[in-house]
């Protein structure tokens, strides 16, 4: 502020200067008014800016002191954003790391055949309500994760699977049920135990995934931070797994180790699983910034399509800033006005006005908020091309969590007759194929992240709409190569054809050895459809919304796994009932699982051309995936 010392008669202070244009400024007036310059975009730039001197005209040291307090704070605020972004995709990847135990399950299933008299179809029973319960509610899941943050579906988590995974522990350590010749609680028990278990799965990966895509969406490396979470997920049945085989399994009687001992192991999942989810309550957090950006940027393409104008109470963002810009000056005229006497008058009516106003412009914000989640919903399921990617989804998710699911009973069918009992199957063991899965799952997930990552070509649609660079794509393709992601995501999906086409051949029949082929070749395929169908999905349609996007298609698996888990224990009951194709309970041979494999083959390809399809619209519409 200038005074008396810079030439200005009564000492009486001035905003600005008010000189001619066309006359030079000596040097040392021109910085003085480039400082006042910056100093004024400063303070427009910051909403908490505020400056106040002193009677006497001293303000030069409150001036500056203020600057250097806004500095410090705006450092802080950036160091705590991303602390928060940082710690929170640590913890995700820890819950991801945790949450997949449901892919354990052949490590276990053969075991409820054996210990609990339960036939093929209650083993698949117990497995698919598992499936439909981790899958269906994610709709539901992905919508309270949208509005509430991902922090309550974490603590969800801890209640599903603590009490999931305690409850299936003492149905499993009662024996058989009473309609299986035991004693022990009904087979509706471990299959509600299930439920809960499926739940949690779906709210602890739920939650995870979506706090490192809202933290890190508009990143540049937005595929590998989606893919570093969801290949942990696979890589969660791989140590579990192997945690059972050695460290929790059963002593026999000359000191080597059997089974695993499934109780003990289903008190140290609930356990693990239930702390991982109360840390998670407060370890998932989202950077509030990046969140109120995604919803900004996605309002202002509506407003520019002119779609806002279709809401009633809809009001764009500038009429709000303005009214709330318009009180804020109101309060700070009001504060910084003197009495006679010089000092402060104190407002607390205006005060009162301002908190009101300040609430109504929160309330403001959650129902606009709320409102375009709500149509970008409706704009999503309207969508045609989203139907053909949720169908190709339904038919490549269901044979592979089929496959895994029954891995272990496909083992049985590989095993001789006269193959002695305690030696290991010749087409190996449970634990190891689960391991494989989630190797070659986890290396194909990373390796497609980080590819799409590289080789992608930059978004152009509305929802990575850049007002200073409209076409970037334009600029960047010439100096690079570029794929899209669906280059990526067929192949894998003719990796999954092969495991399965390999698995229908008779080459595992003779040679069981060749088994271990086809569970790799399946969680190639797996992996790799199930990282990019979620990352197409962030890409094509936004992050703002994509719980409840992501959900919606994850709901397909449920509906896979149930139809191809019923269609192997169909053919392999019928095989196991038929004349010599059942051996101490057991079905043996290519008819126990081989028409479903054939079914599966089918059903891989058919998603290809789903995807296909899906692709074309896109390209039509200029969407660059």
């Amino acid at each position: 502020m200038a005074n008396s010392s810079n030439g200005h008669a009564g000492g009486s202070s001035i905003d600005k200067r008010d000189f001619d244009a066309h006359r030079p400024l000596l040097r040392g007036d021109s910085e003085i008014e480039d400082g006042r310059k910056q100093k004024h975009h400063r303070r427009s730039g910051s909403e908490s800016w505020r400056v106040t001197t002193s009677a006497d005209g001293g303000g030069g040291d409150g001036l500056l002191s203020n600057v250097v307090e806004e500095i410090v704070e705006r450092d802080r605020r950036k160091m705590k954003r991303e602390v928060i972004r940082v710690c929170s995709f640590i913890w995700g990847i820890v819950s991801c790391l945790c949450a997949g135990s449901i892919t354990a399950f052949s490590l276990y299933g053969p075991l409820l055949l054996t210990r609990l008299h339960y036939t093929q179809l209650r083993v698949n029973a117990v497995s698919i309500a598992a499936e439909i319960s981790m899958y269906l509610p994610v709709p539901l899941f992905g919508y309270l994760c949208d509005r509430y943050t991902p922090s309550p579906l974490s603590l969800l988590s801890a209640i599903f699977f603590g009490t999931g995974y305690l409850l299936a522990a003492f149905t499993y350590r009662s024996g058989p049920p009473p309609d299986a010749g035991g004693s022990g609680w009904p087979f509706w028990v471990m299959v509600l135990a299930f439920i809960g278990v499926g739940m949690g799965t779906a709210c602890m990966y739920l939650g995870a995934v979506a706090t490192c895509a809202k933290n890190f969406g508009r990143g540049k490396h937005k595929g590998i931070m989606l893919a570093v979470p969801i290949a942990a997920f696979g890589l969660s049945g791989m140590w579990q797994s192997q945690v059972g085989t050695y460290l929790l399994s059963e002593r026999l009687e000359d000191g080597s180790r059997g089974d695993v001992d499934v109780f003990r192991y289903f008190l140290f999942l609930a356990i693990l699983l239930l702390v991982v989810g109360l840390v998670g309550t407060v370890g998932l957090r989202l950077v509030d910034d990046e969140e109120e950006k995604y919803i900004d940027e996605a309002v202002e393409e509506l407003e520019r399509s002119g779609l806002l104008e279709e809401s009633e109470f809809f009001q764009s963002r500038d009429e709000v800033r303005r009214a709330y810009g318009a009180m804020g000056r109101r309060v700070s005229d009001g504060d910084s006005e003197l009495d006679g006497d010089g000092g402060a008058v104190p407002l607390s009516d205006e005060l009162r006005e301002a908190m009101r106003q300040e609430h109504e412009r929160e309330e403001q914000e959650r129902r606009k908020k709320n409102w375009l989640l709500n149509y970008e919903t409706q704009l999503f399921l309207k969508d045609h091309t989203m139907w053909w990617l949720a169908l190709g989804f339904f038919l490549v998710t269901g044979p592979g969590e089929a496959y895994i699911n029954n891995l272990g009973t496909v083992i049985q069918t590989l095993t001789p007759r006269l193959y002695p009992a305690h030696d290991p199957p010749p087409a190996g063991l449970a634990s190891t194929h689960v391991t494989t899965i989630a190797l070659t799952s986890t290396i194909t997930r990373l390796l497609t992240g980080s590819l799409s990552d590289i080789f992608a070509p930059p978004a152009t649609h509305h929802y990575a709409y850049n007002p200073e660079n409209p076409h970037p794509s334009e600029e960047e393709s010439e100096n690079r190569l570029t794929l899209s992601r669906m280059t990526f995501l067929l192949p894998c999906a003719l990796l999954l054809s092969l495991g399965f086409l390999l698995l229908a051949s008779p080459l595992p029949v003779h040679y069981p050895q060749f088994f271990h082929l086809s569970t790799a070749l399946v969680g190639l395929g797996y992996g790799g459809s199930f990282s990019l169908v979620p990352i197409v999905i962030s890409v094509v349609w936004g992050v703002e919304n994509f719980g409840t996007n992501w959900g919606i298609v994850a709901m397909m698996p449920a509906a896979g796994a149930a139809v191809w888990g019923v269609i192997y224990s169909r053919g392999y009951q019928d095989a196991s009932d038929a004349v010599g194709g059942s051996f101490d309970g057991h079905c043996i041979g290519w008819r126990c699982y081989g028409f479903w494999a054939v079914g599966c083959t089918l059903s891989v390809w058919v998603a290809v051309a789903a995807w296909s399809v899906a692709w074309r619209g896109w390209r039509r519409r200029g969407v660059v995936v």
